[in-house]
């Protein structure tokens, strides 16, 4: 599709999308990176979640098994990872970034009612894309950000609050 950006800006040729832990930790290796406990925790904690988690949340999730862990050592191999392509981080309204597999890559709205996520195929945002592309030559990311809105129960609860006056 024009103007989205399917690869990680800055990724190494190679690298992409791993389907398992194991497919991931070879990609690290053959980009020069060692598999570490750490790493393999953090991977295992990616691959098991169905959620987007922060970093805090996953530095939790480490240290539930390995309290040795420090959270700077989560947030290197997490940038590591996105670096590699194999996680993606989305900024999902007014709270921390979260992270989830690349080869689950899709497009969120968030609810600012109610904070309700929903996850949604990325050429939802293709004319976007494109209009950003050919109009000023901008190339968009859909997985790095949210489009904030309304659902359906905050617009409905937000008409029946009112009295008409």
């Amino acid at each position: 599709m024009v103007g989205v950006s399917r690869s990680q800006p800055g990724s190494p040729e190679g690298a992409g999308p791993a389907a398992s832990v194991d497919e991931a930790l070879a990609l690290v290796r053959r980009h020069g990176g060692r598999v570490t406990s750490s790493r393999r925790l953090l991977l295992r904690a990616l691959f098991d979640g169905q959620r987007h988690r922060s970093a805090e949340e996953l530095a939790a999730e480490v240290q539930a098994q390995a309290p040795d862990v420090h959270p700077s050592t989560i947030y290197r191999n997490l940038d590591e990872l996105e670096r590699l392509g194999v996680i993606v981080h989305s900024h999902l309204g007014h709270g921390p970034a979260t992270y989830h597999l690349a080869s689950s890559a899709h497009g969120h709205l968030v609810c600012e009612g109610c904070g309700t996520m929903l996850e949604v195929p990325s050429d939802l945002f293709g004319e976007l894309a494109r209009r950003a592309d050919d109009q000023f030559d901008f190339v968009v990311d859909p997985h790095h950000f949210a489009v904030l809105g309304r659902c359906r129960t905050c617009r409905e609860q937000e008409g029946s609050g009112t009295d008409g006056g």
